[in-house]
């Protein structure tokens, strides 16, 4: 960070609408690890950066939205990168300048910080570039004794030139004023007829060295189909499973473990195969996540188990030791502290008190047809198997209720209730009943 006077700026040019995704959404508000992949990279310059501007297109209100409160600036026509750039041009103040894409959203804040340290040291320029196993249509980096020289675009290249390993990664820095100047220089007298940012490196190139800082093809790559979205992905999902189990984490199969980017999960969590953790998730220490289960916008306490095959839907809060078993679906439910629901149960918006007990099959019909109501249940409460609740019901404390009954009404602390028809017996026309039906089977 810098002064107040030369305050640093990342512009991100997210303009594009990303053909080759085949999708009537922005390339930028493509999702990884179940946020905009923009929101990445704005959440990473934020830590180098004073100031973050977005370059959008028109019509492009869920952009917009999406990166709010950060300043934003159309781009009416695409003219190419550096038209984007130059659209920026009034807010890039008077500190050095970062251009940035909104399709390259795993480039780290220790790769901004090695190029704004780069560009201090003297550089006139700085930028990023990468050797990919296969450099494809990448522009490529002409380099003299270690100095850059220009980029050359994949379709303008010669063929010596395509044989160049390193390329660009499209990030660059360099001071304010500099990349004013440059950016008004820049013609379209190239095979796409378009204003490409990477013409200014040859006229900062005279102006003083341009260096290039290197990083990782998987942190550099840009993003541009569904192909190369999955496997930004898989990089993101890497990183964030070594994170989890460098922090104290067990991942029995980490491969099979799917994170999103604000997951919180404590030291001496355990978490078996096949778990998927959406957005809003927090697991405190001691707690285990068994195979198969999903969880959603909730919280789980300390030696929590949930699963196998869980689902935890938002606003659901696991107290401490918990158990939620196979089958079972929370959707805005408090358990309390030990209280179990461990086979086969919808409960949906539901207070549960610690100590209690929700058998098999249980539900709490929650929904009208046009509201939600709540069920609230107390404390040591034991719920017979394939009990319904229909809401809004309260079962006080201590309570028991019967084995398949339907609940109507509140039932008072220590009382049991039982909410089913009474049972008839018919003598001998089970029987009668059975042999029925085998003789109709066998007749066809």
């Amino acid at each position: 960070m810098t002064d107040s006077t030369h305050r640093t700026t990342a512009i991100i040019l997210a303009a594009g609408l990303g053909t080759r995704m085949k999708s009537r959404l922005p390339k930028a508000l493509h999702r990884l690890g179940n946020q905009p992949m923009i929101n990445h990279l704005i959440t990473t310059a934020r830590q180098v950066f004073d100031d973050v501007v977005v370059v959008t297109g028109p019509d492009m209100p869920d952009l917009e939205k999406a990166v709010h409160p950060f300043k934003t600036v159309t781009q009416i026509e695409r003219l190419g990168t550096a038209h984007a750039a130059n659209t920026a041009r009034d807010l890039f103040g008077t500190g050095d300048v970062a251009i940035l894409y909104a399709d390259n959203p795993l480039i780290t804040a220790e790769t901004m910080q090695r190029l704004l340290a780069a560009r201090r040291e003297g550089a006139s320029m700085a930028l990023l570039g990468m050797r990919p196993a296969e450099p494809g249509r990448y522009g490529r980096i002409v380099e003299d004794h270690g100095r850059v020289v220009k980029i050359v675009e994949f379709k303008d290249a010669t063929e010596d030139e395509r044989r160049i390993t390193l390329c660009n990664a499209g990030v660059m820095c360099a001071g304010a004023d500099d990349f004013r100047t440059w950016l008004a220089d820049v013609g379209n007298d190239n095979a796409q007829g378009e204003y490409y940012l990477t013409d200014v490196v040859e006229m900062a190139a005279k102006a003083g060295p341009v260096v290039c800082v290197e990083a990782s093809e998987a942190e550099l790559a840009g993003v541009n189909s569904r192909s190369e979205l999955a496997c930004a992905e898989a990089t993101l999902q890497t990183r964030m499973r070594n994170a989890a189990m460098d922090a104290g984490v067990t991942l029995v199969a980490p491969e099979t473990v799917f994170f999103s980017t604000d997951t919180v999960i404590e030291a001496d969590v355990t978490v078996e195969p096949n778990v998927f953790f959406g957005p809003g998730v927090r697991v405190r220490s001691g707690a285990l996540i068994r195979a198969f289960s999903h969880l959603e916008g909730c919280e789980v306490g300390e030696n929590a188990m949930i699963g196998p095959y869980a689902r935890l839907r938002p606003g659901t809060l696991c107290a401490a030791q918990t158990h939620v078993g196979n089958f079972v679906e929370l959707k805005n439910v408090e358990l309390g502290e030990g209280a179990k629901a461990n086979h086969l149960t919808y409960l949906g918006d539901a207070s549960i008190g610690s100590g209690t007990n929700v058998g098999a099959g249980t539900i709490t019909c929650n929904y009208d047809g046009v509201f939600k109501h709540r069920t609230t249940i107390g404390e040591r409460v034991f719920v017979g198997s394939d009990s319904i609740l229909i809401a809004p019901v309260t079962v006080g404390n201590d309570a028991l209720i019967a084995a398949g009954s339907v609940i109507t009404s509140d039932v008072p602390p220590g009382d049991l209730a039982l909410g089913r028809a009474r049972q008839t017996l018919k003598s001998g026309q089970g029987l009668q009943i059975k042999q029925s039906l085998k003789a109709r089977k066998e007749q066809g």
